[in-house]
């Protein structure tokens, strides 16, 4: 049994192998297939820069209304696809591969979506999740908006130049009271102006007005032919000819800095509301940030020549009834934080300067001008006094409006002949008797001034020889004072010399004497000592001999010898023998202390 039951498992488990390997192959098969299917007919790839939009061929269809599917509805996709790799069935979904949205430096997207909700009645900017045009829009860089569900338009941003402001208006919003400044969410003028600089804004939501701050200038001058043929006084001219030239400069000055600011303007490509002079009925503006009307304007206004400049007198009686006309040149600025407010009242600078400077000159200058007679005119002083008074009157008045005036100065008067001509020839008498008195005054100062030189001259030579006569008399002073003092100072530096030999010598004698003293003091102090040696010995002898044994040399060896018996050479040499063992000994003894 147990042989039959292991013979069965063996052919079993041959037969499953047998089954399993073709599995295997085909499985992995089928892995291939698909990875191939995937790799070269699914896979697509979204490069830089680059967006896919993908539409689903199958899926629940789309909502009434509904533009863009959501992932399970068929149609365009709401969602792109950015950069990378991705696999689709091309039998189920298309694709299709567009550039991103690009918004470069010194632009601004305008978005207008065309999917979301409808917008509330009365709003025609829309906010996220609303159909229209969007409030937000894109500043620069790079965005993946699908385009059929958002358009972009591309404008130029709001760039501000240095001397200028931007006025912002809000088109959107609820409805402000007249003459109140707009709150965020209102429709209206803003207070805060914006500053020089670059602004990403919704040209849709806001607009700007662009305007000059500072110092500006208006004039008020006649025609050519009045102003070289109307008959105007050869004085005249010469009075107001360097108020004419000043006034002549400001003008050009003005001229050159708005065409420089045109220029520019231009390059920046800043198509915005003109600064300066819009056209008054639809104030469009023009484009160019310049300072020239709009042909508009200049065929309404015919009389305005430029800017700064309006061809027209003004003409007013004088107090004694004769017509007197004049040209004026008025320099007034708009300071920052009244631009807005100036703005609203009155609108842009063209229609300041027609509205309210304009008007307040002429009436000002007519009813300034009506109290002074014609001869006032004429004459400097008088003509002084009244452009004070219309320069005080001008700059109290538009102050209140918020405008700076920081000149009024006329440049011509032109008074008619019938007064100006006795008056000019009493002037130029008056002058005449005057000069003639001068002259006489001066001839005389004159005659004085020579006696005075005279005299001067006299003096001069007088007071050079009494300073010669001081010189010397304080040189010869100064020598005996020099003489006298020489002298001292050799009898000071005798007497000091005596002095110090006296102390020498005396020095010399004191120190002589200390030396023999010593000298002396040492003799008797030694022969003392001698003394005092040969008491001690008791004897001079001992004394004697004992100074001879002290000059004896210490090394010197005494050999006493004693003589007995036989002959005294033999004594001696054994005295010597002796001796010289001895000293041996004594030489061995020394060497053994050495040694230990």
């Amino acid at each position: 049994m147990k042989s039959i039951n292991l013979k069965f498992k063996t052919s079993s488990l041959r037969n499953g192998n047998a089954m399993i390997f073709p599995m295997v192959i085909g499985v992995v098969a089928v892995f291939f297939v698909y990875i191939f299917w995937l790799w070269f007919f699914c896979r697509f790839y979204v490069g830089p820069d680059r967006m896919a939009i993908i539409t689903a061929k199958a899926g629940k269809p789309l909502v009434a209304g509904q533009i863009l599917a959501e992932k399970g509805q068929k149609g365009v996709w709401k969602d792109v696809f950015g950069e990378g790799r991705y696999f689709l069935n091309p039998f189920l979904y298309e694709r299709e591969i567009k550039p991103v949205v690009r918004i470069e430096v010194g632009k601004v997207g305008i978005v207008t979506a065309k999917i979301g909700d409808e917008l509330p009645v009365g709003e025609f900017l829309a906010e996220k999740g609303q159909k229209g045009i969007q409030k937000a829009v894109l500043g620069p860089g790079k965005y993946r908006l699908n385009p059929y569900g958002y358009s972009v338009e591309v404008v130029d941003a709001l760039q501000i130049p240095i001397g200028y402001v931007g006025v912002v208006t809000s088109l959107s919003g609820k409805e402000t009271s007249e003459g109140v400044f707009a709150k965020k969410g209102e429709k209206g003028v803003f207070q805060n102006v914006l500053q020089p600089g670059l602004y990403y804004i919704n040209p849709k939501q806001y607009k700007v007005d662009i305007l000059e701050i500072g110092t500006n200038q208006i004039s008020l001058v006649g025609a050519k032919e009045a102003m070289t043929g109307g008959r105007l006084p050869e004085q005249e001219v010469v009075r107001t000819k360097h108020l004419a030239g000043m006034a002549d400069q400001l003008v050009v000055q003005n001229v050159a800095v708005e065409e420089k600011m045109e220029r520019n303007m231009e390059k920046q490509r800043i198509y915005k509301d003109s600064l300066l002079l819009q056209s008054a009925p639809s104030k469009s503006v023009d484009t160019r940030a310049g300072a020239k009307f709009s042909a508009e304007k200049m065929a309404s206004k015919p009389v305005v020549q430029q800017a700064s400049q309006v061809v027209q007198f003004i003409e007013f009686p004088s107090k004694d009834g004769f017509d007197i006309r004049l040209d004026i040149t008025v320099e007034f600025e708009f300071m920052p934080e009244n631009i807005a407010s100036i703005f609203m009242k009155y609108g842009d600078l063209f229609q300041v300067v027609e509205k309210i400077i304009l008007p307040q000159i002429l009436s000002i200058s007519r009813l300034k001008g009506s109290a002074y007679g014609a001869r006032d005119f004429i004459v400097g002083e008088g003509r002084e006094k009244f452009q004070d008074d219309l320069y005080l009157k001008i700059q109290e008045t538009l102050s209140q409006k918020g405008i700076g005036i920081l000149s009024a100065l006329i440049r011509h008067v032109i008074v008619p002949d019938d007064i100006r001509k006795p008056i000019q020839d009493a002037s130029v008498a008056i002058e005449t008797n005057l000069t003639n008195i001068e002259k006489q005054d001066t001839a005389k100062k004159l005659a004085e001034l020579n006696t005075e030189l005279s005299m001067i001259a006299q003096k001069g030579e007088q007071v050079q020889q009494e300073t010669q006569k001081i010189k010397a008399e304080i040189k010869a002073e100064e020598d005996k004072k020099v003489a006298e003092i020489n002298a001292t100072t050799l009898k000071l530096v005798s007497e000091i010399e005596k002095q110090t030999a006296e102390i020498q010598a005396d020095k010399t004698r004191k120190i002589a004497k200390a030396e023999s003293d010593v000298v002396r003091m040492i003799g008797l102090a030694e022969a003392e000592g001698f003394k005092m040696k040969v008491g001690a010995l008791g004897d001079p002898n001992a004394y004697s001999l004992y100074e001879f044994s002290r000059s004896l040399p210490k090394d010197l060896n005494l050999v006493i010898a004693h003589t007995g018996q036989g002959t005294l050479w033999t004594d001696l040499n054994k005295t010597l023998s002796g001796e010289l063992a001895g000293m041996k000994i004594l030489e061995m003894g020394n060497e053994k202390k050495v040694k230990q």
